[in-house]
């Protein structure tokens, strides 16, 4: 197994016990001991725990080590508004500057999606949900705006790989990109920033099935998520 992959299988083991709230908020991950539970060397452990630093869900202690990190809602759902607004700006960008091959790249990830739709697999259509963005960041024509896009996206992986678990969501997804790819085609500038700023967004309705998704069990949260600062 190439050292990539173990540290990949590494991550989001760790992610998952993290958002489930198997590992509790302020626990240590113990290199050492992490090398024995997945039977490798200390290297891949070590890019498993720096990718989930990046991502947010661990903090790196100088002379300590790496420690569960608390996120508070208010963060999260600030995190998920920049996003929207970001996306928003990619969307109206695209449907003023994309041209053929760009429109082909948008069409060719959103069969991906249907296809992961259609298959029932939450993972396996993260990873088309995210190409297609990306065509739509790259669509832009702007590559600061991507940069950054990308950036967030990365940062926000776990938050919107856990929300394609709540029941109907990939079917919602499915629908919100159609009509997303739609407003793009047409060169709708407004419709297609709206509806990526919607699509993004997590309020009301829908940010209480987000909630409720990563609860570990009954009414409680996950140690990882902070409901006591939502004001």
């Amino acid at each position: 197994m190439a050292a990539v992959r173990r540290a990949d299988i590494i991550r989001e083991s760790l992610e998952n016990d993290i958002l489930m709230g198997r590992a509790a908020f302020g626990s240590r991950l113990d290199e050492q001991a992490l090398a024995r539970r997945f039977g490798v060397s200390r290297t891949p452990v070590r890019e498993a725990l720096n990718r989930l630093t990046s991502a947010g869900l661990v903090d790196m202690i100088p002379n300590r080590g790496a420690f569960v990190r608390r996120v508070s809602v208010a963060d999260l759902v600030q995190m998920f508004e920049v996003m929207a607004e970001i996306e928003a700006a990619a969307g109206r960008l695209a449907a003023r500057r994309a041209n053929r091959p760009a429109l082909d790249e948008i069409a060719a990830a959103l069969d991906g999606c249907r296809a992961a739709a259609e298959g029932g697999d939450p993972n396996r259509y993260y990873l088309e949900n995210s190409s297609f963005h990306d065509a739509i960041y790259a669509a832009s024509g702007n590559d600061h705006l991507a940069a950054e896009a990308r950036r967030l996206h990365q940062r926000l992986t776990a938050y919107r790989r856990l929300q394609l678990h709540v029941p109907k969501r990939i079917a919602q997804s499915l629908a919100e990109h159609r009509e997303i790819f739609a407003a793009i085609s047409d060169g709708d500038e407004i419709a297609a920033a709206d509806r990526l700023r919607d699509h993004v967004t997590i309020q009301g309705e829908r940010f209480a099935d987000f909630v409720a998704s990563i609860s570990a069990q009954g009414d409680e949260a996950p140690a990882f998520l902070d409901l006591r600062v939502l004001r």
